[in-house]
C-alpha cells in the first residue's frame, strides 16, 4: 500500500495547564499545522521533514505514524514519508506538539484509505506525544481543543472530555512570544503538583463557564510555579484584555481582547522583546485536505 494524504489541524491556547491536577481545559486557536503522509512498503523507517522547523527533532511524527500503523496492525507492512509545515511557532507553549500529532495521525489514518472516530485519532496522537516525551500528561486537553475547535475541559488522565463550549463570539487572540524555547518534558513536575489546590480553584471556574477567568488566575499561577515574569500578562489585562496568562508551560502568553483594544495591547507588549502573533478563536475541526 503507497497511499498518501494531506491533513491540517489548528493551534490552542491554555486555559488550565492539567500538569498539576490532571485535569484541564483549552481553546483552539486558528493557527495551524498541515501534515503530509506518504506511505512507503519499508516497515518501521518514517522519513520526516519539519519544513518550518528543520532543527527540531523528528521522533514526535515517527511516533504518531508509528502508533496509527500499530492500531491497525500494519507496522510490519508499511513505512511512511511525513512533511509538516506550520505557523506555530515550536516550544513556546502554543500546542505545536498537539497540533502536528493530530494531523500527522489523521493524514496516516487516511493515507491507510480507514476510518476511525475523531476521538481514537485524538488519542493516537496523544500516543505519539508520550512515546516522544514531548508532554507530561499527554496534553489530551491540547490535543482536544486544536482538533475540535472552541473550549474543551478535559480528564487527561482518563482521557475524557468533561464539557465543551461553543462561543457564540470570536474575540482576538493575541500572543506574546519570547524567543527563547521552553520544552514542557524539563518542566518541574513537582513544583507544579504542590500549586494543584489553587489550579483545582481555576479549573472549577472554568467549568462554571468563566473561561477568561479561570485562564487568568491559571496563568498567574504557573507563571509563579515556573518562575516567569507575570508581568506581560498584568500589562494586557491592563490595556483592556478580557483575559491574558501564561499558555502551557510557557514562555508565551495569551491575551484575549475585544477588537476596540486590540491595538492597545499590541503598543504595549511592543515595547518588549519578542514577537507578537495574532489569531482568532477557532471553530473548525481538523480536516483531511487531500
Amino acid at each position: 500500500m503507497k497511499g498518501s494524504a494531506e491533513a491540517i489541524t489548528h493551534g490552542a491556547a491554555t486555559i488550565i495547564n492539567a500538569i498539576a491536577t490532571g485535569k484541564g481545559a483549552a481553546i483552539g486557536v486558528d493557527l495551524w499545522t498541515r501534515a503530509s503522509v506518504s506511505l512507503t512498503d519499508e516497515p518501521g523507517i518514517v522519513e520526516t521533514k519539519i519544513l518550518s522547523d528543520s532543527s527540531e527533532n523528528t521522533m514526535l511524527a515517527e511516533k504518531t505514524v508509528h502508533r496509527v500503523l500499530k492500531h491497525f496492525g500494519l507496522e510490519e507492512e508499511n513505512g511512511a514519508k511525513v512533511e509538516t509545515r506550520s505557523n506555530i511557532p515550536i516550544a513556546r507553549g502554543l500546542k505545536s506538539s498537539s497540533a502536528a500529532a493530530n494531523a500527522i495521525a489523521l493524514a496516516t489514518t487516511a493515507a491507510l484509505e480507514r476510518r476511525l472516530e475523531d476521538v481514537t485519532i485524538v488519542k493516537l496522537g496523544v500516543d505519539g506525544a508520550i512515546d516522544a516525551k514531548v508532554t507530561i500528561t499527554g496534553a489530551f486537553d491540547d490535543a482536544c481543543a486544536s482538533y475540535f475547535g472552541g473550549i474543551v475541559i478535559t480528564d487527561n488522565m482518563k482521557r475524557r472530555i468533561i464539557k465543551r463550549f461553543e462561543l457564540a463570539e470570536a474575540p482576538t487572540v493575541l500572543f506574546y512570544v519570547p524567543a527563547e524555547k521552553t520544552y514542557t518534558a524539563s518542566s518541574d513536575v513537582k513544583r507544579i503538583k504542590d500549586m494543584a489546590p489553587v489550579v483545582k480553584i481555576a479549573y472549577k471556574e472554568a467549568l462554571k463557564g468563566n473561561h477568561w477567568a479561570a485562564l487568568t488566575l491559571n496563568g498567574l499561577i504557573y507563571s509563579s510555579a515556573l518562575d516567569y515574569d507575570s508581568s506581560p500578562a498584568v500589562d494586557a489585562l491592563t490595556a483592556g484584555a478580557l483575559a491574558a496568562g501564561l499558555s502551557g508551560t510557557g514562555p508565551a502568553v495569551t491575551a484575549i481582547i475585544p477588537e476596540e483594544k486590540v491595538d492597545v495591547v499590541k503598543e504595549v507588549w511592543q515595547k518588549r522583546e519578542g514577537e507578537i502573533l495574532e489569531a482568532r478563536i477557532n471553530r473548525e475541526k481538523a480536516k483531511v485536505v487531500r
